[in-house]
């Protein structure tokens, strides 16, 4: 039998509570009060995607600032390295839009055609930003080759490297607002974004530093370090590819399977656990769950079991919004597989 949460049927498990785990359970809740419904939850995952939408928008608002406070530099200096920086900058601001339009959709509900709601257009607007930072990467890389080739002079040095400063500063300040908010909510196409900010951060460092070397005389400083941030960026673009393949691939914290697991064998009524499994949808989590419990059990006390188990997952795992547990009787001798039934369907 098994339980999904917000539905009050298909459950099984467990011995009627005793009177110490309800009071335990009652002290939790005026602990850590909260509530399971399925309108507390839909607020929750609002909240978050609220939360990320507030990322995408400050950050956005410092990265605009940042651009045209560097491309009024570009114009006085004609400084191609700022005006590459500049272009970065700009497109870093843009990802923020579909990573938006995935937020917005993320709060649509579920229907009969995605009837795991729309979460998943996260991890496309991942792989977008992903594809961003890969041609950023090209793009360094195709501009420091052909300064190296035809090395230019460049004016205002002064205004060109303050230009980079800002440039450097504001991108790896939203770098860091996007990496912290992204880990918060769980979203890895936010944190994605983070590390793609980094790398424009990188470029402005560039520009920097072959402002210096200019100043100093040595007219290739600027493609040489370019080329040395352009691998800064293929490191990062490694880091980013790493997050967005592990949350397409439903991959989890596996400390996270450990503290369900932990949490569950802690259930009264629950005699172990068998398959666990634990994805996310968008910036929120749900799993799945096989526990055994005692085979002469009533269906409404097996019900009882499988309603503690998941409150006790939602408990123990963060984000996790939704559970579905199925209850499997205790071997007994003599007794049939209860899913003998299933073998032939089995991979």
């Amino acid at each position: 039998m098994s339980h999904q949460q917000g539905h009050p049927h298909a459950h099984a498990h467990h011995h009627p509570t005793t009177w110490r785990h309800r009071l335990g359970h009652r002290l939790g809740h005026l602990a850590r009060p909260h509530s399971h419904e399925a309108a507390d939850k839909v607020d929750s995952a609002l909240e978050s995607s609220a939360q990320g939408m507030r990322a995408l928008w400050t950050s956005l608002a410092v990265l605009g600032v940042t651009a045209v406070a560097q491309a009024v530099v570009v114009v006085v200096s004609g400084s191609v390295a700022l005006l590459g920086d500049t272009v970065h900058n700009a497109a870093d601001a843009l990802t923020a839009l579909p990573l938006g339009v995935a937020f917005v959709l993320g709060r649509r509900a579920a229907n009969r055609r995605f009837t795991y709601g729309y979460g998943r257009a996260e991890d496309l607007a991942g792989i977008v930003i992903v594809l961003t930072i890969t041609a950023s990467a090209g793009f360094a890389a195709w501009t420091a080759v052909d300064r190296l080739l035809h090395p230019r002079e460049v004016s205002a040095l002064p205004a060109v490297a303050a230009a980079a400063v800002v440039g450097f500063l504001g991108n790896e300040w939203v770098a860091r607002y996007r990496i912290r908010v992204g880990r918060a909510i769980g979203s890895a196409a936010l944190v994605a974004d983070g590390l793609h900010a980094r790398t424009d951060g990188f470029t402005s460092l560039a520009v920097l530093f072959g402002a210096g070397g200019a100043a100093l005389g040595w007219r290739l400083a600027d493609p040489v370090v370019g080329l040395l941030i352009t691998a800064a960026i293929l490191l990062v673009l490694r880091d980013a590819c790493r997050e967005v393949f592990r949350r397409v691939m439903d991959a989890v914290d596996p400390a996270l399977v450990e503290g369900a697991e932990a949490a569950l064998r802690d259930v009264a009524g629950v005699r172990g656990v068998g398959e666990l499994r634990l994805r996310w949808i968008g910036h929120r989590l749900r799993a799945e769950v096989a526990v055994v419990v005692d085979g002469t059990l009533t269906v409404r006390e097996a019900h009882q079991v499988a309603v503690e188990a998941e409150h006790a997952l939602l408990h123990a795992v963060p984000r996790l919004t939704a559970a579905l547990v199925h209850a499997d009787p205790a071997p007994a001798p003599g007794m049939a597989d209860p899913h003998a039934a299933l073998a032939h369907h089995a991979v």
